[in-house]
């Protein structure tokens, strides 16, 4: 048994770590929304063990400082067999079967699938918003929402107008409904009533409710109303709604101030707006941070500083570490180096994914950045290990148990090495 290192297998395992992030990567922008984010999981992670694995195995080949010159010459025909196998199909699937159980919902939490828009049409709207983009954005949200999503629209001035009940926007054909009725809107001349807005809003959400679910609010006005937060925000917090508020051309400061309170003390986000043309990203991306969460990305929503949540990514990147280790391993069919592959594996999926949790921010070059660094870590401390975890070829007699010095047929004297587990 010896500690040693193959420098050049940890140099290509590093180069194999880029370019698995680099089509990773690829594919998480090309698929991303496309695909269920726990098949896009698991094609990230597949494609990431199949690179390290086969600069790894290349690696050997060159110089076989790990494996030994017996296995270059007679074995490496079963390793290239199980290449492929080892790493791109099981990590594929253990990749999906742990972003499945991250997107599990821990005791009462539900997912958000209701979204309530809650529109200031007062007088001063004229001004603030002459061409209506507000609505602009209402209809492009709705256009791409997903058929498991409800939506109701609800308009304010002095009053509360409850525009369009809570519906499920199954099909296009339901959409362009909901779409025409907010087409047929007219801005009023009333005043401003945020309070009233907010209690309406919260009634109509509780008298919809649906088991399993739970609803999340946008609400977007330029004005300013008295509100007793206490009283008017206490079922939000209580039944954990968002509302999530948008300030547009806001003047005075006690409306902004009045929509950041709101988002604060219900868990939104605050947006301040200038131009009404910005309206329809800003929707969407309310949209598109509700709930959002995966193994490779920031999560956004009530869950975002959940301990749970942070516990249960890094205990998936600590498992799929050691699966990356012991895949390696048995590319090599060698039980040595899968164990100190699995346990230098267990470490660098740890680190790894501490780095993911603490270190994704939602910034697009930040987060790919953050990746980069969790596939580094995973491509290269799990191949120091040999440093830590002593090695050796395996040997094991063929053919039947041989007496000391005695051969069988086909077997050359102290010839007894054999790959295999």
């Amino acid at each position: 048994m010896q500690r040693k290192i193959n420098p050049l297998l940890l140099l290509l395992s590093l180069v194999g770590g880029g370019i698995g992030f680099a089509i990773g990567e690829f594919l998480l922008r090309q698929w991303g929304t496309g695909l269920p984010v726990i098949v896009v999981t698991g094609i990230y992670f597949g494609i990431l063990a199949f690179c390290i694995g086969l600069a790894c195995l290349i690696a050997e080949l060159i110089s076989p400082r790990l494996s030994g010159s017996s296995w270059r010459q007679r074995y490496t025909g079963t390793s290239w067999k199980l290449l492929i196998p080892s790493t791109l199909v099981a990590l594929f699937l253990l990749g999906m079967l742990f972003e499945w159980v991250y997107q599990l919902n821990p005791g009462s939490a539900k997912p958000v699938k209701d979204v309530v828009l809650v529109i200031d049409n007062s007088g001063s709207m004229k001004d603030t918003d002459p061409n209506q983009d507000r609505y602009t954005a209402a209809k492009n949200l709705i256009n791409r929402m997903d058929r498991d999503n409800r939506v109701s629209v609800i308009v304010f001035d002095h009053a509360t107008t409850l525009l369009q009940p809570f519906t499920r926007v199954k099909n296009q054909e339901i959409k362009d409904e909901i779409m025409a009725e907010i087409d047929g809107l007219a801005t009023t001349d009333g005043g401003t009533d945020i309070s009233l807005a907010l209690e309406d809003t919260m009634s109509h959400i509780q008298e919809s409710q649906d088991a399993g679910r739970s609803a999340m609010v946008i609400m977007l006005s330029d004005g300013f109303s008295e509100t007793d937060h206490d009283r008017v925000l206490a079922d939000y917090k209580q039944q954990q709604i968002a509302v999530n508020t948008i300030g547009l051309s806001l003047v005075y400061k006690d409306g902004a101030n009045l929509l950041q309170t709101i988002a604060a003390e219900t868990g939104g986000q605050y947006y301040d707006v200038q131009n009404a043309a910005d309206l329809s990203f800003v929707f969407q991306k309310i949209y598109d941070d509700v709930g959002d969460r995966s193994l490779l990305t920031k999560r956004t929503g009530a869950m975002e500083d959940s301990v749970y949540y942070q516990i249960g990514r890094i205990a998936a990147m600590l498992l799929i570490g050691t699966a990356m280790g012991l895949a390696l391993g048995l590319v090599f069919d060698n039980r040595y180096l899968a164990r100190s592959f699995s346990i230098g594996g267990a470490v660098s999926g740890l680190l790894a994914g501490v780095v993911l949790e603490f270190g994704l921010s939602g910034g697009e070059v930040r987060d790919a950045s953050v990746r980069l660094l969790a596939c580094f870590i995973l491509a290269g401390l799990m191949t120091l290990f040999t440093l830590v975890i002593p090695v050796k070829e395996n040997g094991r007699l063929t053919g039947g148990t041989q007496r000391p010095g005695r051969t069988g047929r086909g077997q050359r004297p102290n010839d007894s090495t054999s790959r295999g587990f």
